[in-house]
């Protein structure tokens, strides 16, 4: 029991962020514990200083006879750093100031500032007092006289008031009974009737006579006048939480509170606003406990003492709570940082979310389950609108109403009575609430003489009962969801460790979850969630408890939990089936509330009665309005001949029990590799609340910047792992696929990493982004010194001659022009949206570590920007982070292109000729048509006597074709093509789209367009390129050697793939599609290149078709595989074939007369195309229309290859035919879709 004052004040020791502008009765003074009681217990050390500012988190405060002094409740926690936590119940009054050297003091106080404010007021109209001080009229500048008659004190005609508080704290969180304890002590003390005992005799009682309760029973214990009942939840029950849960919806809303649940299950930075203290704790405890059975890991302060307001500055995830002054709006708070800020104004009903976040799964059906849990109770899920009104609105209604009541405000004596006697009651509180929706008036006054203290009491018993039974039940549905999501969480647990020791010893090392098959195995629109959701470290502790739970007891949450999925599976007794996601509602509802009710309507305990102690005599004097000073010597020990030894023995042991059960810390070793493997990826839990040193503060700011240091090591190895894919498994580093979707959810954390970094110790911020306010004021400072440099990009065709060997110029590498970039696209709209793009950006460009690089280097803006102690400040940590951040460019990203679907981008194309076979410019009209995943250009036309143009287009994204063309004019018109290369002039992405034949007529296979596949150049060979393209080398022309059917060429060629080679590329290619086709969609690659590139299904069939092709010049005329197929189709097109069977013959006609009609429908297509290209036009219809299978046979049996082709050439081998079309047909049931480039024109 802990109680405090402070009796000096006026030391210049005020509260920081005070204001001395404020009157001294608005101001805030330093406060001390007077006492406590007993003075330690061991398992539970007594933290004063932390005490000290949570029960008075503004400080000591003094009221006049003129102000309101209602006394006030609120709670706290105190965590410590193993995570067990202390509750506090605090019941905060007002005492009359008796010592006439405080009165004086006070009185000479106001003197000189009232003078002060004179002085100020003659000399500006605009002398406000403080707008974050917040009384009434004290923005009245102009009328000072008003002023001073409102907010004044005079020792001669004023009484004076100073705060004083009572505190129970306690193990676990019984709210309720530690109130009731509280108000009746305090009205013991304000009652003109002495209590019938002592006070000490009742804190005595509740100290060392009053035991916990045991797992799943009720006791009741004795207050000042009336017993107070408490109970515990039993060892399968949800937790103990003794908050009431109605209060939360009723402040936040049902749709508001979802969302807020859903920022904190993702660990986002949480901040609770709001006048009320209770308010503030009620919150924050009513979200955590719907945790279950996950735990908040991260710094927890639901209520942050005026004194550790620069803990808002701690670049970590946290869950704080600050008190709002009065007058005081969202706009007026600067917090350090925002981009990933929850914020929630509890007073007013409003939430201000973060920008991107995943919804929580189902969560239409999930809010409508809780509305009608709380429509059973009277509860209106949209919440009480008499929170949304501003305290300004409050007050102006309470005033109207006593204007109306025609007695300016005056009650009689007795209804006074009754009324004080009916103030602090919940019961009438919320019957009053409840009323007032349905916009009936009641006035506890003139409730009728005849409403008995009995029923009144039995009325308040009922409330509570509904009260315990909406909370569970509200529990029950949340818990319900995670029991459904997570049934099936232990098949992916990966447990390795042989034991204990060697699990804690190589925690950081290891993969606990298989993330990658959950996710895989979970509905389509759960996983936006949970790909965030497994990322958390509230997951990361849950998974290890379980693993740890191999070798010692289970975590109480965990068992609780486990226990629920072994009763669905029960429920659920069918074979298991693949999970939906139907939503399951809770089945449990009404067990649980039976559970409470059974155990609050039969009591199991009753503790012993408080009683007469050893005092001496004397002691215990009463003296109404006071709180007495207890006798200490009675309290501080447990030592009268009341209690027996075994009564003193039971509850150390019961104490003992609950403490081991809730922390759970078994040795010196487990507790030391515990906090190593436990602050992975996190940092303190809650700021010491203690010595305020600089020494101390400045420790705490480097513990962070330790940790931030250890999260992006931890995140950057984590995405090089995922992403590496085979070589990554070859190295041990397991499960090697990684989806979009976790990438996705990888980058988004990364940026939220480095908005946390760049947020730390920050000093000027512009807008909610504190990495976009940096590179903002850099590029100011950048551009004033510095000539503004030509874009590389320039808008429009470049008229200008291109040179011998023209190849792409060198995109030069600029922060400046990447922000620019950025700052060009219109789709963004905040700063937060921005700050992510341009990292997203330059992860792609593998330019993150260098340009965060060459933002750092500009000292004097970092010193400007940044306190000493930010992270940014620290060299030698920051270039460790530049360095992990740097391992990143092993990989390749397309986050940014990938996103931002709908951007203008400009594109610059380059046309490579082989100049030493043929002219460098064709004197016809060149045209060019870029596609890509997103789409394409259209045909573009190519200046004459240009090879290179830049353009501009909607984002194409991944680049996959290229066609190219012209049309054969003028007399230099063949043209020898080597390449194209088409770079994104934003991202500098690169693509290599090979060609290595002829365009025009006569000449090759005639072809005056060509559909080119691209390969994107890896950023270090972009360079080579260059060179490669100034000199190429004679030997590699044409690049592409596949194309056997080159006259030119194909007597030189050498080492000809085997028949077996050629099968195993037929299955290869066969194979790489119907993997493409078991990825989910949204994770599937280019088919274009699957089934057009390099080894794809053309290439592979042409092999196949090229295999024993007789002489590729026939009476000096070439032959082509399309000459075999229009021969084939004239064979069917003019023979009527008699079979023996007549199903063969239709079979075999049918399929005949497909191949024709898609044969003559290509020939026919107003393209341009060469004899190869139309090779690869029907396979790809083929593909499409699953018609290869039943084309290889007609084509095999038809007389024209046995003329075209040799005896043991594959097609004329009966066995590799059949084998070759079983191959085929494991494309059958896929669904394809070709790219338009590649069928353009083409109607079948």
């Amino acid at each position: 029991m802990g109680r405090r004052s402070h009796w000096a004040p006026f030391k210049q020791s005020r509260i920081p962020g005070e204001n001395f502008d404020q009157s001294p009765l608005r101001r805030t003074f330093k406060s001390r514990v007077l006492a406590h009681y007993p003075q330690n217990v061991e398992w539970n050390p007594f933290d004063q200083d932390a005490v000290n500012m949570l029960c008075m988190p503004k400080g000591l405060s003094f009221r006049t006879q003129k102000d309101s002094r209602d006394a006030q409740f609120h709670s706290f926690i105190i965590t410590r750093e193993d995570g067990s936590r202390t509750y506090g119940f605090v019941l905060t009054f007002f005492e009359e100031v008796t010592s006439k050297a405080i009165c004086t003091a006070m009185h000479t106080l106001y003197q000189m500032h009232n003078a002060e404010r004179g002085r100020g007021a003659r000399a500006s109209s605009s002398g406000s007092l403080d707008s974050l001080g917040g009384g009434p009229d004290e923005g009245d500048a102009t009328s000072l006289a008003k002023l001073q008659r409102v907010d004044s004190y005079d020792i001669g005609r004023d009484t004076l008031y100073v705060s004083k508080s009572i505190c129970l704290i306690a193990p676990l969180p019984f709210m309720q009974a530690c109130k009731k304890f509280l108000l009746q002590l305090y009205q013991a003390v304000r009652s003109q009737q002495p209590p019938p005992l002592p006070l000490e005799s009742y804190i005595h009682n509740i100290l060392y006579e009053v035991p916990l309760p045991p797992p799943g029973r009720s006791l009741k214990f004795y207050g000042v006048y009336e017993p107070v009942v408490c109970q515990r939840p039993g060892p399968n029950e949800l937790p103990l939480s003794d908050y009431p849960l109605w209060e939360v919806f009723e402040l936040l809303g049902l749709e508001n509170l979802v969302q807020l649940f859903t920022c904190v299950l993702l660990e986002m930075q949480i901040l609770l606003y709001s006048q009320d203290y209770q308010r503030l704790m009620t919150v924050a405890e009513g979200i955590t406990t719907l945790l279950f059975p996950f735990q908040w890991q991260h710094v927890y302060v639901p209520i942050l003492p005026a004194s550790l307001l620069h803990f808002l500055d701690a670049p970590v995830p946290y869950l704080m709570g600050l008190q709002s002054k009065e007058g005081t709006d969202r706009s007026k708070l600067e917090l350090p940082q925002e981009a990933n800020l929850c914020f929630v104004d509890i007073d007013n009903h409003f939430i201000e979310l973060p920008e991107e976040f995943p919804q929580f799964p189902n969560k239409l059906d999930f809010i409508q389950e809780i509305s009608e849990v709380l429509l059973q109770f009277g509860i209106p899920p949209e919440g009480s609108l008499r929170y949304s009104e501003s305290s300004l609105r409050l007050k102006s209604v309470v005033l109207k109403d006593l204007a109306n009541d025609r007695k300016n405000g005056n009650v009689s004596a007795s209804t006074a009575h009754v009324y004080e006697f009916l103030k602090g009651n919940e019961t009438i509180a919320r019957l009053q609430a409840l009323t007032r929706r349905t916009g009936v008036t009641v006035d506890p006054a003139a409730l009728p003489p005849c409403l008995s203290e009995k029923s009144l009491k039995l009325q308040c018993e009922e409330a509570e009962m509904r009260d315990y039974k909406l909370n569970v039940q509200l529990r029950e549905v949340f818990a319900n969801r995670f029991t459904q999501m997570f049934a099936d969480y232990e098949a992916f647990v990966i447990q390795t460790a042989q034991d204990l020791e060697s699990w804690l010893t190589n925690r950081e090392q290891m993969q606990n979850f298989d993330k990658a098959s959950f996710l895989s195995d979970q509905p389509e629109p759960y996983l936006p969630f949970l790909s965030h959701f497994i990322e958390t470290q509230m997951f990361a502790t849950f998974v290890d408890n379980k693993i740890m739970s191999q070798w010692e007891e289970k975590d109480p949450l965990l068992r609780v939990f486990d226990s629920r999925i072994e009763k669905l599976r029960l429920y659920n007794v069918r074979a298991p089936v693949l999970r939906t996601s139907i939503y399951q509602r809770c089945s449990t509802l009404k067990e649980a509330a039976q559970a409470i009710e059974q155990r609050l309507l039969k009591l199991d305990h009753s503790a012993v009665h408080p009683h007469l102690l050893d005092m001496k005599i004397g002691q215990g004097r009463y003296e109404p309005g006071f709180f007495p000073r207890l006798q200490a010597d009675v309290l501080t020990t447990n030592n009268n001949r009341w209690v027996s030894r075994s009564a003193t023995a039971q509850r150390r042991k019961d104490r003992l029990r609950q403490h081991s059960e809730h922390v759970g810390l078994d040795n010196d070793l487990r507790e030391k590799y515990m906090q190593e493997a436990r602050s992975l990826g996190k940092n303190l839990r809650q700021p010491k609340l203690s010595d305020l040193s600089p020494a101390v503060i400045a420790q705490t700011n480097w513990k962070f910047v330790e940790g931030l240091l250890k999260e992006c090591r931890l995140k950057t190895k984590r995405m090089l792992v995922e992403k590496m894919g085979h070589e990554a498994v070859e190295l041990g580093h397991g499960e090697a696929h990684i989806t979009g979707l976790e990438e996705n959810t990888l980058i988004a954390s990364l940026c939220d990493l480095l908005e946390r970094i760049w947020s730390h110790g920050l000093l000027v911020k512009q807008g909610k982004s504190a990495l976009w306010s940096h590179l903002v004021q850099y590029q100011d400072r950048d551009e004033k010194p510095e000539p503004p440099a030509e874009s590389p990009v320039s808008l429009g065709p470049e008229r200008r001659k291109s040179e011998s060997g023209s190849s792409l110029p060198t995109l030069r590498v600029s922060l400046i022009q990447d922000i620019r970039h950025i700052q060009n696209m219109s789709e963004i709209k905040t700063d937060v949206g921005r700050a992510r793009a341009w990292i997203r950006l330059s992860l792609e460009k593998k330019l993150l570590s260098q340009h965060l690089k060459q933002l750092g280097s500009r000292q004097p803006l970092t010193r400007k920007l940044y306190k000493r102690y930010a992270f940014l400040r620290c060299e030698e940590e920051r270039e460790q982070f530049l360095y992990h951040l740097l391992s990143l460019n092993a990989v390749d990203y397309f986050c940014f292109t990938s996103v931002f679907t709908t951007i203008m981008i400009p594109y610059r194309s380059v046309i490579i000729p082989i100049k030493k076979l043929s002219n460098a410019i064709t004197t016809s009209n060149p045209w060019i048509c870029v596609s890509g995943e997103l789409g394409d250009t259209g045909v573009m036309q190519i200046p004459k006597n240009l090879l290179e143009m830049t353009f501009e287009c909607q984002n194409l994204g991944k680049l996959t074709t290229v066609q190219i063309g012209h049309d054969n004019s003028g007399l230099l018109a063949k043209w020898l093509v080597d390449c194209v290369v088409v770079r994104n002039e934003i991202t500098g992405h690169t693509y290599r789209f090979p060609c290595g034949r002829w365009l025009g007529k006569g000449i090759d296979d005639g072809s005056l367009e060509r559909i080119l596949i691209g390969e994107l150049i890896p950023s270090s060979a972009e360079e080579d390129l260059g060179k490669q393209c100034r000199t190429p080398p004679q030997q590699k022309s044409p690049p592409a050697a596949r194309r056997l059917s080159i006259p030119a060429f194909t007597g030189k060629m050498s080492g000809r793939p085997s028949a077996g080679q050629i099968q195993e590329g037929i299955g290869e290619a066969v194979n790489n599609l119907v993997k493409h086709f078991h990825k989910p969609e949204k994770e599937r690659g280019s088919l274009t290149v699957l089934l057009c590139g390099e080894s794809g299904l053309v290439a592979a069939l042409e092999q196949v078709f090229h295999h024993g092709f007789k002489s590729a010049r026939l009476f000096h005329k070439n032959v082509f595989i399309w000459d075999f197929i229009e021969k084939a189709v004239a064979y069917f097109e003019t023979t009527d074939q008699v079979e023996d069977s007549e199903d063969e013959v239709l079979i075999q006609k049918s399929s005949c007369k497909t191949f024709c009609h898609y044969v003559n429908a290509i020939n026919t297509a107003p393209r341009h195309i060469g004899k190869d290209g139309k090779f690869q036009i029907l396979v790809c219809l083929g593909t499409r229309d699953h018609l290869l299978p039943q084309w290889i046979p007609v084509l095999a049996e038809c007389p024209a290859i046995t003329r075209m082709y040799e005896e043991s050439a594959l097609l004329r081998d009966h066995m590799t035919v059949n084998s070759l079309i079983r191959v085929l047909q494991a494309i059958q049931d896929f669904h394809i879709v070709l790219e338009g480039s590649l069928v353009k024109g083409v109607d079948v």
